[in-house]
């Protein structure tokens, strides 16, 4: 009996270091392996739901061990063909999710280490690590030195920049950034700090306060706001969307926005948060910043500006302008995920004021109380976020700009941008097509226009392009997204995954002609 126990309790060693070593040359073979042949794979799967368990024909977990070999066999097997390729160079829906070989590495390394950095205690090095990197990338911005963490403002000073620092004189303000996981959470932490923010300004607090509290976004912005709103407890009554129109190229009128804070603000409502977006989901608008921030100031209101996808082109001098008047908001987002070449997740939030999201997010268990938090010489991440714990985020993201540096992440934004232009000059040369708003970025938004062919009608117009866009993404040779604007059905052709090259974009148009073509022939006959 003694012998059978001894045999059953043989030590498990997870982390023997032979097994670390062997396991990770596997998983980077495999990793080789898919990068080499992902653009021959098909990027939208055929398979149905409940695939997998059928596949693996094990819904029930393993009770014994297996070797390594056997789960890679699986994964290779099961998993990558039900795979939706965001790699793939024919992947052109939604917003790429760029990589790098930089990010994988630093991700990996960040997943070894496993550090838990929910205080500068819990580690220094990430902690600081990642106010670095959100430094770096903020100056590449051009953003205020109010967005700066504390000790790259210091430094600015001493070297005689004349920067005005976090602690701007007669402000009291302490600017600083973090990385979170979306922009769903960066939307959701300063929408909760605005609204303590101003429940503490209108001198009243609890439910009755908060039914008085009103929201304002365009009603292009991503449909994520509307979800992070409910969630921070605002009346959905009080959840405004502005309309835009092609007008504006459907943006945000910042006269059609003042106009609504002042009819709240007349009725004793309270303007509370305003969300512009550089870079609509559905066209690639961009909204005024400057203007929606001059509207807002009259009410007090927290300005938000997501340019989750497009903040990053602003890298670039030629598209710095669109983040003008950044100056005058509280908190700006951006998710070098989408295309700055860092994996997911990503998403770096600045505010102004970081106290303001410490005062609504702050926890001070007595487990974590340290001397360095008490001390007030930093900001522990954990209250700038919804929960406590968190990755080693900032890692993958200095490794990215420590290996390639400013001008190769600007070559790679315009590699992109070339090629969406070569891909808007393909659909204006044809009278099939239009693009139905002006490019913004790497975006192309075009369709089957209602004059295609004769007697065509709007309706015929509707459904070719939408069985287009069904026959394109079954084909499994490109995957598209589509979108509505102004009431029609539009199809989004764009450009940033990782792997693309000009070949990909003219061989996906070659193929969007031949397809359009045997559309309209089989609704002619």
């Amino acid at each position: 009996m003694a012998a059978a126990f001894a045999a059953d309790t043989d030590r498990f060693d997870p982390l023997n270091a032979d097994d670390v070593r062997s396991y990770l040359h596997k998983a980077v073979d495999f990793v080789y392996d898919y990068y080499k042949s992902v653009e021959s794979l098909p990027v939208l799967p055929g398979v149905e739901p409940g695939y997998l368990v059928r596949q693996l024909k094990s819904a029930a977990p393993p009770n014994a061990a297996a070797p390594f070999d056997v789960a890679m066999h699986e994964l290779r097997e099961a998993v990558v063909p039900g795979t939706t390729h965001w790699a793939s160079p024919n992947f052109f829906a939604f917003f790429p999710a760029t990589n790098s070989a930089a990010a994988i590495a630093g991700e990996l390394v960040a997943s070894a280490m496993n550090t838990v950095g929910f205080t500068w205690q819990a580690n220094p090095a990430a902690a600081e690590l990642e106010a670095l990197a959100l430094d770096w990338l903020a100056q590449l911005l051009l953003l205020p030195d109010s967005f700066m963490n504390r000790h790259t403002s210091a430094a600015a000073a001493a070297a005689g920049r004349g920067g005005t620092g976090n602690g701007t004189a007669g402000t009291g303000t302490i600017g600083g950034g973090v990385i979170l996981g979306t922009t769903s959470e960066a939307m959701l932490v300063t929408l909760v700090a605005a609204r303590d923010a101003a429940l503490r300004r209108s001198g009243s607090d609890g439910m009755a306060g908060i039914t008085r509290l009103t929201v304002y976004a365009p009603d292009q912005t991503h449909s994520t706001f509307f979800k992070a709103c409910r969630l921070a407890g605002f009346d959905p009554a009080n959840i405004r969307s502005i309309p835009t129109g092609a007008d504006t190229d459907y943006a945000l009128d910042p006269a059609r926005l003042l106009e609504a804070m002042r009819r709240d603000a007349d009725a004793g409502l309270v303007p509370t948060y305003v969300c512009v977006t550089v870079g609509t989901t559905s066209s690639n608008a961009v909204d005024p910043v400057g203007a929606a921030a001059d509207a807002a100031a009259a009410f007090g209101a927290w300005v938000h500006v997501d340019a989750a996808y497009a903040g990053s082109a602003c890298i670039c001098p030629e598209f710095r302008h669109h983040l003008d008047g950044v100056e005058r908001v509280d908190s700006v987002s951006l998710s070098p995920h989408k295309w700055l070449l860092t994996c997911l997740d990503c998403t770096c939030l600045w505010v102004r004021d970081t106290r303001r999201l410490t005062e609504s997010l702050e926890t001070r268990p007595e487990y974590l109380r340290n001397d360095a938090s008490e001390s007030g010489a930093v900001t522990d991440l954990k209250d700038m976020q919804v929960g406590v714990g968190r990755r080693f985020r900032g890692l993958k993201l200095w490794m990215v700009m420590r290996t390639y540096g400013a001008a190769k992440l600007r070559q790679h934004i315009r590699s992109d941008v070339a090629m969406a232009k070569v891909f808007e000059e393909c659909v204006r040369a044809d009278d099939r097509f239009e693009v139905v708003v002006p490019r913004n970025f790497a975006l192309v938004c075009f369709r089957i226009r209602s004059s295609a062919t004769a007697g065509m009608t709007e309706e015929d117009a509707e459904a070719a392009n939408r069985e287009l866009m069904e026959r394109l993404n079954r084909s499994g040779r490109v995957f598209l997204a589509n979108t509505v604007i102004g009431g029609k059905f539009v199809l989004r052709f764009a450009v940033g995954s990782t792997l693309q090259e000009e070949r990909h974009v003219r061989s996906a148009w070659d193929l969007i002609k031949m397809t359009t073509t045997e559309i309209i022939k089989g609704q002619m006959d």
